[in-house]
């Protein structure tokens, strides 16, 4: 999944795409171009599957943390019903809270992991949840008009989350991948029962893998349960009808059985049926089979994700993430990815990997360009701009992928960042940053198509290696394998051969913003005195130090080097085309570590290039950023859709609205979708 690379330029649109800021966070809205043209039948579908993208919020919140959906329940019942000054400061920094823990979907950053600390008391906190009505709180089926009880069951639910709102040593990061700790215990990720310690959860899965009969088709196992002691004994809790997350699954079942009435052909409805099976059973081996379906459907103009779907937020990377997202293809600039991926063979071909580790046969790789028009679970407020599915390594290897590019979060981030200073600062020269203003954009968009395209779905497992063998790198070195590709093939002249790109030396922007986004500028994501968490941090951090030291090798003008230019620091390169034989060098040493399982080398390559932060150049980064005053997180506010019914009650129109602010509508969805009880055991 590729995230966000903010360019900085894009052309004049009247769209309001940026709204509210608030800490480190800009809200964003993004345009639903196309909607309007979609058959009624089409737009059925597209309201369906997105009522279904967002009956499923409340367990990605549980999953990110045991206590969020409780606190978030205490949260908004001030937030709406504080009876106190709302001009204090400390309701002011309260509902800067409130608003940073609705976009992170939980107590803990969205990106780096560690709990947000309130800037308001504990004193104040109280005040204000007894300045509320007790009218206001509710506690189903326990006390009735007792309001003596209702106030003591409101003391007793601030005792229980005041320390983990408050305490900075209690949960103190969402996902711990330090090396040599147990990343269970040390995380506050609710994948994994409390007890379970890394040890017994690695042995619990590797007893399951050795027991399957198949051993060239494996299930993703771990994917769509928690994992918990009960008697001392280790058992999972399956995410399913009648299981854990039971009642929100319903729910999404609900609307997927509504879409299956008008899907756009008889491949799109087996597909949603073969999903709303694997829900209501939990079965792995129909999530597979779902799969396969999913990725042989490309036909239909509207398509979705609804699932469990990636491990990022497990610091074992084996339990999904839920995540729902509905759209529909742009088929004027699908042309560039459909070109892409109808010539997949060529560049797998053609990989400067070993060829033991490349495919024979290309199968079923698709891409195309989309139109995002809902996002739910794990790409909400936050958003993915490329995705590729699925991530079975055998289902890809025998079945093929999908990729897509989503282009209108894309304008929307170029539209946001148009103009904001960042290249004028952080760029060496002025022909560096002509040459972005000139290319960048096209050659973001490039990247992504060939990571996602092609990168994701290049390359193959050695026969009899575990997928999950490089554990918690698993996802860094997988990120830096599908980005090393897209370096590698955004120079190579077959991309004017097949007319994608204007000119020979186009690559240079990307080559260019992405060392400078590696080796600098991302830093303005971490807090000071930190170290590199996120797995896409992890790996452009890799690329791009391994690229900077092997660079210095090469002799009195390296290929790229860090200079000094008027006390601040600069990327300088060099020699673009040197880089691009180093970028091939890193790509076949990654591909060949997840080719073969290593772990040593994966740990290895991630603790010494992705990890570590380099003080000095921190402070300097974050000085030169803050003075540009811009926030180094976006995220989006969904359209809200409109339907229009006849006396009958049949839809007759659907229509899209984007003015809902912000705190409506976090407090809608915690109203309309509210799917889960704040306990989850």
């Amino acid at each position: 999944m590729m995230s966000p690379v903010v360019s900085s330029q894009a052309g004049l649109d009247s769209f309001p795409y940026m709204d509210e800021r608030f800490a480190d966070l800009q809200m964003l809205r993004y345009r639903v171009d196309g909607f309007e043209q979609l058959s009624l039948r089409q737009k059925k579908l597209v309201y369906y599957l997105s009522e279904a993208a967002l009956c499923g919020r409340d367990i990605l919140w549980d999953q990110n943390g045991r206590y969020n959906l409780r606190i978030r329940r205490l949260l908004e019942t001030v937030y709406t019903d504080y009876c106190g000054d709302r001009n204090s400061a400390d309701f002011k920094a309260f509902v800067v809270y409130m608003k940073r823990i609705w976009f992170s979907n939980g107590i803990h950053h969205h990106y780096g992991g560690e709990k947000f600390q309130p800037a308001f008391s504990e004193d104040f906190l109280r005040e204000a949840v007894h300045s509320v009505p007790l009218s206001k709180w509710s506690f189903p089926g326990k006390h009735g008009r007792d309001g003596n009880a209702l106030r003591a069951s409101v003391d007793a639910l601030c005792d229980e989350l005041f320390p983990i709102i408050f305490d900075p040593s209690v949960l103190p990061k969402r996902i711990n991948l330090a090396d040599g700790e147990d990343l269970l215990q040390t995380s506050a990720a609710n994948y994994y029962g409390p007890d379970v310690t890394q040890r017994e959860a690695e042995g619990f899965y590797l007893r399951m893998k050795e027991a399957w009969p198949d051993s060239a088709h494996p299930l993703m196992f771990g994917l769509n349960s928690r994992l918990v002691k009960e008697n001392g004994l280790l058992k999972e809790k399956v995410w399913r009808s009648g299981g854990l997350y039971g009642s929100a699954i319903d729910r999404i079942v609900f609307w997927l059985e509504k879409a299956v009435t008008v899907a756009e052909n008889k491949k799109q409805a087996a597909v949603m049926e073969q999903l709303i099976e694997y829900y209501r059973t939990g079965d792995l081996r129909i999530f597979d089979a779902y799969c396969i379906s999913w990725v042989g459907e490309t036909e239909a103009l509207v398509d979705f994700t609804n699932g469990f779907t990636e491990t990022y937020g497990d610091p074992l990377g084996m339990k999904a993430s839920w995540e729902g997202f509905a759209n529909f293809k742009d088929l004027d600039a699908t042309a560039r990815t459909e070109t892409l991926s109808a010539h997949a063979q060529w560049f797998e071909d053609h990989s400067p990997v070993d060829a033991r580790f490349k495919k024979e046969r290309c199968k079923g790789i698709s891409a195309k360009v989309i139109v995002a028009a809902i996002l739910g679970g794990d790409l909400y407020p936050s958003s993915a701009i490329g995705i590729n599915l699925p991530n079975s390594d055998w289902v890809r290897a025998e079945y093929g992928s999908k990729s897509v590019t989503i282009g209108n979060l894309t304008n929307a981030y170029n539209q946001a960042s148009r103009g904001n200073g960042f290249l004028e600062e952080f760029v060496i020269d002025d022909a560096t940053r002509e040459m972005i203003h000139l290319y960048g954009n096209l050659c973001d968009q490039l990247h992504t198509d060939l990571h996602e395209c092609l990168g994701h779905g290049s390359g193959k497992l050695l026969a009899g290696v575990d997928s999950d063998s490089l554990k918690a790198y698993g996802s860094t070195i997988e990120e830096a394998r599908a980005d090393l590709f897209g370096l590698y093939y955004i120079a190579d002249p077959k991309l004017m051969e097949l007319g994608l790109i204007p000119h020979s030396q186009a690559f240079h922007a990307q080559y260019y913003s992405y060392l400078m986004n590696g080796l600098m500028t991302q830093l303005v994501r971490i807090e000071p005195h930190r170290q590199i968490e996120e797995a896409h941090m992890r790996n452009r951090a890799l690329v791009s130090r391994w690229v900077l030291e092997h660079a210095q090798r090469q002799g009195s003008l390296p290929a790229v080097e860090m200079v000094r230019r008027c006390g601040k620091s600069y990327v300088q390169v060099n020699d673009y085309a040197a880089l691009r034989t180093l970028f091939g060098k890193l790509l076949s040493e990654i591909q060949r570590v997840k080719s073969e399982g290593d772990f040593a080398t994966a740990r290895r390559l991630v603790e010494t290039y992705g990890v570590k932060v380099e003080n000095r150049l921190h402070e300097e980064v974050l000085e030169r950023y803050h003075a540009l005053d811009l926030a180094p997180y976006k995220g989006f506010i969904n359209p809200v859709y409109l339907v229009t019914h006849d006396d009958k009650g049949e839809i007759t129109d659907i229509s899209l609205r984007y003015d809902e602010p912000y705190d409506r509508q976090m407090l809608r969805y915690s109203r309309d979708y509210c799917t889960l009880p704040c306990v989850n055991d």
